[in-house]
């Protein structure tokens, strides 16, 4: 009997830690699949591979108030570059960390992402994907149902996270 092989365009999504390069111009699958890992690192914790995700000058921003358009120009629940980003993985893996003991999990449940916006010139990308987050801590699980705006560029042939937004008519 053979051994197993890997499906090629499941290998993107379950790459173990590679990154994964694309083409000059990335299909709308692989921006698609780009996003589908993206969820899965942090289902897993893979926190630091997630963190590797983001280019050098990106943010992952969650808005305070629905419709909100501005991060600096009113208050959110976060926006932070990506050292503000390292500092709170680094926090979360420390002993020290009392408000994560138990530690929590988190589950997203992702719709199809929408390929929303294409600059192949510019390299600049926008998906929207709707989805479930649930975290768990102990016995308790908490639900929020948002939508994820995920604006990617190309680097080095690599595609990264230039801005990343997640809403919630529940915050």
């Amino acid at each position: 009997m053979a051994d197993a092989q890997s499906v090629p365009r499941l290998e993107q999504v379950h790459d173990h830690g590679r990154v994964v390069g694309v083409s000059a111009i990335p299909t709308d699958q692989q921006l698609v699949d780009f996003v589908l890992r993206e969820a899965r690192l942090l289902d897993l914790q893979r926190l630091d591979d997630w963190l590797d995700l983001f280019a050098e000058d990106g943010h992952y921003w969650m808005p305070v108030e629905w419709g909100q358009s501005d991060p600096k120009l009113t208050t959110s629940l976060m926006y932070e570059d990506k050292l503000l980003l390292k500092i709170r993985i680094d926090r979360l893996k420390g002993k020290a960390t009392y408000s994560q003991s138990p530690r929590s999990r988190c589950h997203h449940v992702l719709q199809t992402p929408q390929v929303d916006e294409r600059d192949d010139t510019e390299r600049r990308y926008v998906t929207w994907t709707p989805l479930h987050y649930v975290e768990s801590r102990a016995d308790q699980q908490t639900l929020y149902a948002a939508w994820a705006t995920h604006h990617l560029t190309l680097v080095d042939d690599a595609l990264k996270i230039r801005l990343k937004a997640c809403r919630s008519r529940q915050l």
